[in-house]
């Protein structure tokens, strides 16, 4: 036998074991996936960790909508040949049979623009199995990506005569849990995440869901048993489960609906209009489904499944985007002291034939000229980067529940908001001006004004923009996280780097990772942020569950950094109270990552309080390294993080209704040198109900052989500055 005989039989022997091949472990060999076809073809996976099941076996594929054999297909309206298949062609369920797989190893380090950490490393092995569909005469592949982290697998649909252009029915993606788990849970809903967790048995979501659904300016409840991702769970033996999905792009979002007779997830996609759950056309791919587990909570947090599934960055110049620490004229129009509305005297508003200036102003209109030249002179005075004003523009005497279409323009301010005069003023002071574009949920109306709007903030001195999606959409029907507004998005926020502009954006989709790929998305709320507080308050829990399942997508511009936690002091007919003690207000600067940080109290509140503000001014925004130090989601969280280009860490607790106590251990300071640490901490017996405005700051040398004992209350936590000495 030759060489070449030899080298071809080896080939085919190896192709012969690769189409079998049903195993895929992960790089440091504690997860293992198994992949099967079942008697009747339909895809099949399990996943275990160190021997432990984390999925059982659950089948995979898609239902596409039944073609209309009525419809016409081309423009020269010749009849369909293929009338008798079109039951036959919605199923992408079973009929399977593998026709080839591949598998390989990736391995690299990629720095983000901004992050958690200086390095990341992106390393899996992988599966991609090519399913032949005889009966159809189509083909897919589903690709799974097993890190030492997690799971990552999803659709890809290659360019092919008989599957084309199609319509997602639903897709049928499983996840069997192994037990009836404990899960940290908010209601599925297509148009708002913003609700509390609910931390229950999975047996337990129907019976808790009516409660948990509270209200909302717009949300569509999908069924009892529905809940978004990212879910968090925890097993009876100590193991911990995340389900979420990455790189969502046009596509609906993914919700979880639980079959809690048998303990199985299944994907939801969100609907449009029609009831469609996705308009495809070949090539195309479905957004990564993940899942990531651990036998130490720790482990999830710091967990780089989400971004390293997404694709690398595809902004060439990225010298224009950078992390934001800034102030705003805000709070005091949450808590109701103020208005975003100029004038209390016309019954609605039409733009442009409105004359503001033949109306009487309310004289509670926040964003005016002389409060926020005070804004900027405190922003200047502390080092903060920006200063945000909502309510600057024409429009918001009735920019809300009226389906309205032509509700702002996005360029023309009230008359009592200068803004030549507060650009230069600002800029004067070297610091920027931070746009705000609510929509009101009118997304055409702003599509057509986009160019418009970015083009203003260039000539004005504006390099961010919050933009923001409050109420029911516009086209109506759409929602929130179906297909046509994921498509919107990131219109958005590719249309905005043209412009060389940063985005911050307020009730649309959760992230899914892709600041990765476009790092001027630097900023998502898409969660119940820190304005509830002041619309009753939220779980007291509720920080030490949100980087468990909100930021598991990316960070989130939750405003921290409220001092005045009762609300009545801001305005006195506002009796919530915020459910935090002062020095956890500290702490979620570390805890909450985002390179967008907010000090969202008034600065009258922070001058009350100086000391303590200090934390605020010193405490990084973009960070080398991050260290989870401890975790338990629903209970508390601390972490501590190393300042980008420095040998600084600062380090922030977050605790639930039990409290914590800790037991640090500084061995992540470099060994040798020495450090000063600053502890804000809650003063004896605070907790977020009993003298919450009480701290003590305590001064120390430290090295990495210093350990601190420290007591956060009940809601409340701990901060620490750790500089070193030179």
């Amino acid at each position: 036998m030759n060489l070449k005989s030899i080298f071809s039989l080896t080939s085919c022997i190896c192709f012969a074991m690769a189409v079998n091949a049903q195993k895929l472990t992960s790089p440091d060999g504690n997860f293992v996936m198994n992949f099967s076809l079942s008697p009747e073809g339909a895809p099949v996976y399990e996943l275990s960790y160190k021997d432990k099941p984390i999925i059982k076996p659950s089948t995979l594929g898609l239902e596409l909508k039944k073609e209309d054999a009525n419809k016409k297909t081309t423009f020269e309206w010749t009849e369909r040949t293929d009338k008798d298949q079109l039951d036959a062609k919605t199923n992408l369920m079973t009929g399977f049979k593998i026709k080839d797989t591949s598998t390989s190893t990736f391995d690299e380090t990629w720095s983000p623009v901004w992050g958690e950490e200086k390095e990341i490393r992106n390393n899996y092995n992988e599966l991609a199995v090519t399913l032949d569909q005889p009966s159809n005469d189509r083909y897919i592949v589903i690709r799974f990506r097993l890190f030492n982290d997690g799971l990552g697998f999803r659709y890809e649909f290659p360019q092919q005569k008989n599957l084309n252009y199609f319509i997602i029915k639903e897709e049928h993606s499983q996840f069997a849990m192994a037990g009836d788990h404990t899960a940290f849970w908010i209601p599925g809903d297509y148009d708002t995440q913003e609700y509390d967790y609910t931390t229950s048995r999975l047996s337990e979501i129907r019976g808790k869901m009516k409660d948990a659904i509270t209200p909302n300016s717009s949300q569509y409840v999908f069924s009892p048993t529905g809940v978004q991702t990212a879910l968090m769970m925890k097993t009876d033996d100590g193991l911990y489960i995340n389900l979420h999905e990455a790189a969502l792009v046009d596509y609906s979002c993914m919700h979880l609906n639980l079959d809690d007779k048998n303990m199985i997830f299944e994907s939801w996609l969100t609907p449009d209009a029609r009831g469609d759950k996705g308009h495809m056309q070949t090539p195309c791919v479905s957004p990564w489904r993940t899942v990531i587990a651990s036998d130490d909570a720790r482990n999830i947090l710091a967990a780089r499944v989400t971004l390293n599934l997404n694709e690398p960055c595809k902004i060439e110049d990225t010298s224009w985007i950078h992390p934001v620490k800034y102030v705003g004229v805000w709070w005091d129009m949450i808590t109701g002291k103020g208005s975003w509305a100029y004038t209390d005297g016309v019954p609605s508003v039409k733009l442009g034939i409105t004359d503001y200036k033949q109306t009487k102003p309310n004289g509670k209109h926040s964003a005016n000229t002389e409060n926020v030249k005070k804004y900027i002179d405190f922003a200047a005075a502390h080092g903060f980067d920006a200063v945000l004003v909502e309510g600057w523009n024409e429009g918001w005497e009735d920019w809300f529940g009226k389906t309205k279409d032509y509700v702002f323009d996005f360029v023309t301010p009230y008359p009592d908001f200068d803004v030549k005069e507060l650009h230069r003023y600002a800029a004067g002071k070297g610091v920027k001006m931070m746009m705000h574009h609510e929509t009101s949920s009118s997304v055409r109306n702003y599509e057509r004004h986009m160019d418009k709007a970015y083009q203003f903030m260039v000539d004005n001195g504006y390099n961010s923009v919050k933009s923001g999606y409050v109420g029911d959409i516009i086209p109506r029907g759409e929602h929130h996280y179906g297909q046509w507004m994921v498509d919107h998005y990131l219109y958005a926020v590719k249309k905005a780097a043209d412009y060389k502009i940063m985005v911050n954006a307020h009730e649309a989709v959760r992230p899914t990772g892709l600041c990765r790929t476009y790092p001027n998305l630097i900023g998502n709320e898409s969660a119940r942020g820190t304005e509830y507080e002041s619309f009753g308050g939220s779980n007291v829990n509720h920080t030490t569950i949100l980087p468990f399942t909100r930021l598991i997508g990316g960070p989130m511009d939750y405003t921290p950094g409220i001092f005045e936690l009762d609300c009545s002091k801001m305005n006195p007919t506002n009796t919530s109270h915020v459910r935090s003690t002062l020095v956890r207000q500290l702490a979620l600067y570390v805890t909450m990552y985002s390179p967008l940080q907010m000090a969202a109290d008034i600065p009258e509140n922070y001058e009350r309080f100086m000391d303590a503000f200090q934390f605020i001014k010193d405490v990084a925004i973009d960070w080398d390294e991050s260290r989870y130090l401890e975790a338990e989601p629903g209970e508390y969280i601390t972490i501590a993080r190393r300042a980008k280009g420095t040998d600084d860490w600062y380090v922030g607790c977050t605790a639930g209704y039990n409290g914590h106590k800790s037991d640090l251990k500084l061995d992540f300071l470099t060994p040798g040198k020495k450090y000063e640490a600053i502890i804000y901490a809650d003063a004896k017996g605070t907790s977020w109900d009993n003298n919450p405005q009480a701290y003590t700051i305590t001064k120390k040398k430290v090295t990495n052989k210093s350990k601190l004992k420290l007591t956060a209350g009940v809601g409340g936590g701990y901060a620490i500055s750790i500089k070193e000495i030179k």
